[in-house]
């Protein structure tokens, strides 16, 4: 993304947005920012609002409080919903009609050039089997289709609701390959997952959600922050102290019987060093990095996805 791309409005925007069933809290004080042309992740376990959240967006249902824009207009606005594409839950298609034929009938309703049709079918990797009828598709075919019917209107922004979700591994890996390719250029795309290794792996930007509430949001080195070295040291609480006071660490903790030096790895040598002549007994230095699952689970409390 350029530093231009970085300064537009976003196009996605919400303040405080909320949604109650009753005495149930779907959604609560929610404020994402959603840039022109990255793919964003929306990031939580089963239930942390993430589709209540996709519905308000695209105005299918009425926020409690708070607001959001999508495209510069309101949620739901026929202004707005000619620039989005979208593909919430599990696709809805006409068990007896081929793919291609689903995707004409889509294509009547959206007023989408027909020739849109073979196009989007070549995109998710479909044109050979759009004459099969839906009822035939595999989980994984049903899935493309609708990312297909999403894409039908050449949308600004892509919305897509666990999109691999029921898939197998073959599956999964199909998805993320065409979720990244369509996401290319100055298209945006909104993606809702549970799984932290399809976030971490085709995701510009994430925001983390947890029972309705927004956690952190930033990019994917944000959130995995700084690397470090990994050291297997005796004794461990000297070790600690000593690794804290060194030039260019920022701190150490002690994790499953290991030393954790917040530092450069470039800077293993003099960890090393410093350890040493503290006449402490170094066994191993290894370079680490956090995964975004180490991230999640930090800020989940180990609620796991």
């Amino acid at each position: 993304m350029t530093e231009g791309e970085r300064r537009q409005p976003p196009l996605v925007e919400t303040s405080g947005l909320g949604k109650r069933y009753g005495a149930v809290t779907a959604v609560e004080d929610l404020n994402i920012s959603v840039r022109r042309g990255e793919v964003y992740g929306f990031l939580g376990p089963n239930g942390a609002g993430k589709t209540t959240t996709l519905r308000m967006l695209l105005g299918l249902v009425r926020p409690s409080s708070g607001t959001a824009t999508v495209l510069g207009g309101e949620p739901g606005s026929p202004q707005g919903l000619r620039g989005v594409g979208a593909l919430v839950e599990s696709p809805a298609f006409y068990p007896y009609l081929s793919g291609r034929d689903n995707l004409r009938v889509m294509a009547r309703y959206c007023e989408a050039p027909p020739s849109r049709v073979e196009e989007v079918l070549g995109q998710v990797e479909l044109a050979g089997r759009a004459r099969d009828k839906f009822k035939r598709y595999s989980l994984g075919m049903k899935q493309r289709l609708g990312v297909a019917g999403a894409l039908l209107k050449d949308p600004e922004l892509l919305v897509l609701d666990e999109p691999t979700n029921g898939l197998d591994p073959k599956g999964m890996a199909d998805m993320r390959a065409i979720i990244r390719r369509v996401g290319r250029g100055e298209r945006t795309v909104l993606l809702s997952s549970h799984l932290l290794g399809e976030v971490q792996q085709v995701c510009d930007r994430v925001g983390v959600i947890q029972r309705g509430r927004l956690l952190i949001e930033g990019t994917v080195e944000e959130l995995r922050g700084g690397s470090g070295i990994l050291v297997r040291v005796e004794p461990l609480e000297k070790a600690r102290e000593i690794a804290a006071g060194l030039d260019g660490v920022e701190g150490a903790q002690i994790r499953e019987g290991l030393l954790m030096v917040d530092t450069d790895p470039g800077r293993a040598a003099d960890v090393n060093a410093g350890l040493v002549s503290a006449g402490l007994r170094v066994s191993e230095l290894r370079p680490v990095e956090r995964s975004l699952e180490d991230v999640f689970l930090e800020l989940t409390g180990g609620e796991t996805v």
